[in-house]
Protein backbone atom coordinates (compact mmCIF):
# COMPACT_ATOMS: atom_id res chain seq x y z
CA UNK A 1 0.00 0.00 0.00
CA UNK A 2 2.75 2.14 0.91
CA UNK A 3 4.51 1.39 -2.22
CA UNK A 4 0.93 2.39 -3.85
CA UNK A 5 1.14 5.88 -2.23
CA UNK A 6 4.86 6.38 -2.94
CA UNK A 7 4.30 5.58 -6.96
CA UNK A 8 1.34 7.68 -6.95
CA UNK A 9 3.06 10.85 -5.52
CA UNK A 10 6.33 9.74 -8.10
CA UNK A 11 4.20 9.86 -11.04
CA UNK A 12 2.29 13.16 -9.63
CA UNK A 13 5.87 14.94 -9.01
CA UNK A 14 7.01 14.45 -12.51
CA UNK A 15 3.75 14.48 -14.21
CA UNK A 16 4.37 17.98 -15.85
CA UNK A 17 6.88 20.14 -17.76
CA UNK A 18 10.30 20.48 -16.91
CA UNK A 19 10.09 17.09 -14.87
CA UNK A 20 9.49 19.45 -11.74
CA UNK A 21 10.94 19.38 -8.46
CA UNK A 22 11.03 16.36 -7.75
CA UNK A 23 13.48 15.76 -11.44
CA UNK A 24 15.35 18.56 -9.75
CA UNK A 25 15.60 16.55 -5.68
CA UNK A 26 15.56 12.93 -7.37
CA UNK A 27 19.14 13.09 -7.40
CA UNK A 28 19.69 14.12 -3.54
CA UNK A 29 16.44 11.79 -2.77
CA UNK A 30 17.62 8.79 -4.28
CA UNK A 31 21.32 8.96 -2.87
CA UNK A 32 22.75 5.49 -1.89
CA UNK A 33 21.73 4.95 1.64
CA UNK A 34 19.46 7.91 1.83
CA UNK A 35 16.14 7.38 -0.19
CA UNK A 36 14.09 9.65 0.84
CA UNK A 37 11.18 7.03 -0.01
CA UNK A 38 12.67 4.92 2.66
CA UNK A 39 11.67 8.34 5.15
CA UNK A 40 8.51 9.22 3.48
CA UNK A 41 7.02 5.29 3.90
CA UNK A 42 8.23 5.19 7.36
CA UNK A 43 6.67 9.02 7.92
CA UNK A 44 3.55 7.75 6.50
CA UNK A 45 3.35 4.45 8.58
CA UNK A 46 4.07 6.24 11.33
CA UNK A 47 0.99 8.56 10.86
CA UNK A 48 -0.79 5.60 10.46
CA UNK A 49 -0.07 3.92 13.80
CA UNK A 50 -0.44 7.39 15.88
CA UNK A 51 -3.42 7.72 14.43
CA UNK A 52 -4.99 3.98 14.89
CA UNK A 53 -3.29 3.77 18.71
CA UNK A 54 -4.80 7.41 19.62
CA UNK A 55 -7.07 6.95 21.24
CA UNK A 56 -6.57 3.55 23.57
CA UNK A 57 -3.13 5.20 24.09
CA UNK A 58 -4.96 8.25 24.98
CA UNK A 59 -7.34 6.23 27.26
CA UNK A 60 -4.52 3.97 28.68
CA UNK A 61 -2.29 6.87 29.27
CA UNK A 62 -5.67 8.88 30.95
CA UNK A 63 -5.98 5.98 33.54
CA UNK A 64 -2.36 5.73 34.37
CA UNK A 65 -2.50 9.45 34.99
CA UNK A 66 -5.65 9.27 36.99
CA UNK A 67 -3.92 6.00 38.82
CA UNK A 68 -0.71 8.43 39.77
CA UNK A 69 -2.51 11.20 40.81
CA UNK A 70 -4.27 8.57 42.87
CA UNK A 71 -1.38 7.14 43.90
CA UNK A 72 0.20 10.77 44.52
CA UNK A 73 -2.83 11.74 47.10
CA UNK A 74 -2.50 8.47 48.86
CA UNK A 75 0.56 8.83 49.52
CA UNK A 76 0.16 12.53 50.92
CA UNK A 77 -2.12 11.38 53.00
CA UNK A 78 0.16 8.63 54.28
CA UNK A 79 2.25 11.58 54.43
CA UNK A 80 -0.01 13.25 56.68
CA UNK A 81 -0.81 10.05 59.08
CA UNK A 82 3.10 9.78 59.64
CA UNK A 83 3.67 13.72 60.69
CA UNK A 84 0.75 13.14 62.81
CA UNK A 85 2.41 9.96 63.91
CA UNK A 86 5.49 11.39 64.66
CA UNK A 87 4.00 14.32 66.16
CA UNK A 88 2.54 12.37 68.63
CA UNK A 89 5.58 10.70 69.53
CA UNK A 90 7.63 13.66 69.55
CA UNK A 91 5.27 15.00 72.31
CA UNK A 92 4.95 11.66 74.20
CA UNK A 93 9.00 12.08 74.13
CA UNK A 94 8.56 15.37 75.65
CA UNK A 95 6.43 14.48 78.14
CA UNK A 96 8.53 10.70 78.98
CA UNK A 97 10.94 13.05 81.02
CA UNK A 98 8.24 15.35 83.12
CA UNK A 99 6.29 11.56 83.82
CA UNK A 100 9.49 10.04 84.64
CA UNK A 101 10.20 12.63 87.29
CA UNK A 102 6.43 12.52 88.61
CA UNK A 103 7.08 8.57 88.66
CA UNK A 104 10.29 8.87 90.57
CA UNK A 105 8.89 11.23 93.11
CA UNK A 106 5.87 9.24 93.41
CA UNK A 107 7.47 6.25 94.16
CA UNK A 108 9.92 8.05 96.57
CA UNK A 109 6.78 9.16 98.36
CA UNK A 110 5.63 5.46 98.60
CA UNK A 111 8.59 4.77 99.93
CA UNK A 112 8.93 7.29 102.49
CA UNK A 113 5.27 5.94 103.65
CA UNK A 114 6.19 2.48 103.41
CA UNK A 115 9.26 3.26 106.10
CA UNK A 116 6.81 5.14 108.01
CA UNK A 117 4.05 2.28 107.90
CA UNK A 118 6.64 -0.47 108.62
CA UNK A 119 8.42 1.91 111.41
CA UNK A 120 4.70 2.00 113.34
CA UNK A 121 4.23 -1.31 112.88
CA UNK A 122 7.57 -2.31 114.21
CA UNK A 123 6.97 -0.31 117.01
CA UNK A 124 3.46 -1.42 117.97
CA UNK A 125 5.03 -5.08 117.28
CA UNK A 126 7.32 -3.95 120.23
CA UNK A 127 5.05 -2.50 122.35
CA UNK A 128 2.61 -6.34 121.79
CA UNK A 129 5.81 -8.30 122.82
CA UNK A 130 6.87 -6.02 125.39
CA UNK A 131 2.75 -6.55 126.89
CA UNK A 132 3.37 -10.35 126.60
CA UNK A 133 6.69 -10.46 127.56
CA UNK A 134 5.50 -8.64 130.90
CA UNK A 135 2.28 -10.91 131.00
CA UNK A 136 4.51 -13.66 130.66
CA UNK A 137 6.90 -12.74 133.20
CA UNK A 138 4.09 -11.55 135.90
CA UNK A 139 2.17 -15.19 135.47
CA UNK A 140 5.26 -17.31 135.93
CA UNK A 141 5.90 -14.76 138.74
CA UNK A 142 3.08 -16.25 140.04
CA UNK A 143 3.76 -19.89 139.26
CA UNK A 144 7.06 -19.58 141.22
CA UNK A 145 5.57 -17.86 143.76
CA UNK A 146 2.70 -20.69 144.40
CA UNK A 147 5.45 -23.37 143.51
CA UNK A 148 7.94 -21.91 146.62
CA UNK A 149 3.91 -21.44 148.58
CA UNK A 150 4.00 -24.19 147.80
CA UNK A 151 7.15 -25.83 148.76
CA UNK A 152 7.91 -24.13 151.68
CA UNK A 153 4.66 -25.04 153.52
CA UNK A 154 5.55 -28.39 152.72
CA UNK A 155 9.02 -27.99 153.73
CA UNK A 156 7.57 -26.33 157.22
CA UNK A 157 5.29 -29.42 157.41
CA UNK A 158 8.30 -31.46 157.06
CA UNK A 159 10.49 -29.72 159.39
CA UNK A 160 7.59 -29.54 162.12
CA UNK A 161 7.11 -33.16 162.05
CA UNK A 162 10.53 -33.75 162.00
CA UNK A 163 10.87 -31.88 165.00
CA UNK A 164 7.72 -33.22 166.64
CA UNK A 165 9.15 -37.13 166.17
CA UNK A 166 12.05 -35.67 167.77
CA UNK A 167 10.28 -34.19 170.82
CA UNK A 168 7.40 -37.02 171.07
CA UNK A 169 7.89 -39.91 172.89
CA UNK A 170 5.46 -42.63 174.18
CA UNK A 171 4.38 -41.13 177.39
CA UNK A 172 3.74 -38.23 175.55
CA UNK A 173 2.06 -39.63 172.74
CA UNK A 174 -0.44 -41.35 174.99
CA UNK A 175 -0.74 -37.53 176.75
CA UNK A 176 -1.87 -36.21 173.32
CA UNK A 177 -4.13 -38.58 172.51
CA UNK A 178 -6.23 -38.64 175.78
CA UNK A 179 -6.25 -34.49 175.18
CA UNK A 180 -7.51 -35.05 172.03
CA UNK A 181 -10.48 -37.36 172.95
CA UNK A 182 -11.24 -35.20 175.47
CA UNK A 183 -11.48 -32.07 173.16
CA UNK A 184 -14.15 -34.29 171.21
CA UNK A 185 -16.26 -35.46 173.59
CA UNK A 186 -14.46 -38.06 175.67
CA UNK A 187 -14.62 -41.78 174.90
CA UNK A 188 -18.04 -43.47 176.37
Amino acid sequence: MLAFIYSFILIFAEGGSGGGWWAKASPYLNYPGFEAWKFINLTIFIAIIVYLLKKPLSEAFKAKREAIRAELIRAEEEKQAALAKLTTAEAKLARIDTESEEILEKAKLEAKEEKARIGREADEEVKRLRAQAASEIDRKAQQVRAELRRFSAEESVRLAEEKIKQNINAAKDAELVKAGLQSIGGVN
